[in-house]
């Protein structure tokens, strides 16, 4: 079959063929359509994140739609080793598969699965968000913090203040379900006042896209213009603007904060599935809205290195003959 393999740790996959899976006990094959690249897919294949022992050679994706031998529609999650989403054909757990209803197509279903399942689990089962409450999505321009700021609306926030460098993407925000929008300055200054304008108003739980800079400027916002001894949950989701930050013991002691991470290890596999089913359920008619672009999978070698992940790219298995050329 035709699959995106990585041959060798540490270099990007290609186009090849790769042996087909047979499934084992209490697994399914499944047909693949369309499978999302993700930068946790990216560093996964790269060998270099905690929940992969990397051993070439094996194919990529963490994810994706596809049919069973039934034809029933699913979403899978997690493939067996060595195979994976990017492939004509994957195997996987049956419980780690979810039916997918009408209203919604392949190529937006895999786009939306995995920011969507981030953002649904940091709200829900990370930071119990309260119908009511104030959620900030700090790093909200990319798909991953676009897809945040339209969930948390979704689950009940009453106010949603979403955060980015990116002027114009954060004004398409306020159509998606953002009620503020605070462009990330370079004066650090002028950015943790704006920040605690915004706490002294009251602010639920942060979720955080970035660390780095601008959640050193929301922890001393928080410690300086919090609301007293009301909890404030600050969920870590990703490092993009940078992997440490510099954390004064003083900020803890003079706020209520509880911070915590969001991902593989703080979340068992059964919340992520149950996430997963409802997200699912809930696109098909909630309209959650992300740019994608479907891109055949024998082009995966060219936009793997891609940096921007918006569009998301979505690979597509319909067509899987290279045209004369890109050989």
């Amino acid at each position: 079959m035709k699959a995106g393999v990585v041959f060798e740790v540490g270099k990007p996959p290609v186009y090849s063929e790769f042996k087909e899976p047979i499934p084992g006990d209490g697994e399914v094959c499944v047909t693949v359509t369309a499978s999302a690249l993700t930068h946790f897919t990216k560093v996964r294949a790269s060998g270099k994140h905690y929940s992969f022992p990397a051993q070439a050679p094996f194919v990529v994706g963490i994810d994706g739609v596809g049919r069973l031998d039934d034809g029933r529609r699913v979403y899978f999650l997690y493939p067996r080793s060595p195979f994976g989403g990017m492939a004509q054909k994957t195997v996987v757990r049956s419980s780690q598969c979810i039916p997918i209803p009408d209203g919604i197509d392949d190529v937006t279903l895999a786009a939306i699965a995995d920011p969507g399942m981030s953002a649904w689990v940091a709200l829900e089962v990370r930071a119990k968000l309260a119908q009511g409450e104030t959620v900030l999505v700090n790093g909200a321009t990319g798909s991953a913090g676009g897809m945040a700021v339209q969930i948390a609306k979704h689950l009940g926030a009453r106010k949603v203040i979403a955060t980015g460098r990116n002027q114009e993407a954060l004004n398409a925000l306020l159509a998606l379900g953002a009620d503020v929008v605070l462009p990330l300055v370079n004066d650090s200054d002028a950015l943790e006042a704006a920040f605690k304008e915004q706490f002294s108003q009251g602010i639920d739980i942060v979720l955080d896209y970035l660390w780095g800079p601008s959640a050193e400027r929301l922890l001393a916002a928080i410690a300086q213009g919090g609301k007293g001894t009301v909890p404030l949950r600050f969920i870590q989701i990703g490092t993009a603007s940078g992997p440490t930050i510099t954390l004064p013991g003083t900020w803890l002691r003079s706020s209520a904060t509880q911070i915590m991470g969001s991902g593989i290890g703080s979340v068992a596999l059964e919340d992520i599935t149950s996430v997963m089913s409802k997200l699912i359920e809930a696109a098909s008619t909630a309209g959650f809205q992300i740019a994608t672009k479907a891109t055949p999978l024998y082009r995966i070698g060219e936009v793997w290195s891609m940096e921007s992940v918006t569009p998301r790219i979505v690979f597509t298995m319909s067509s899987l003959e290279m045209p004369a050329g890109n050989g």
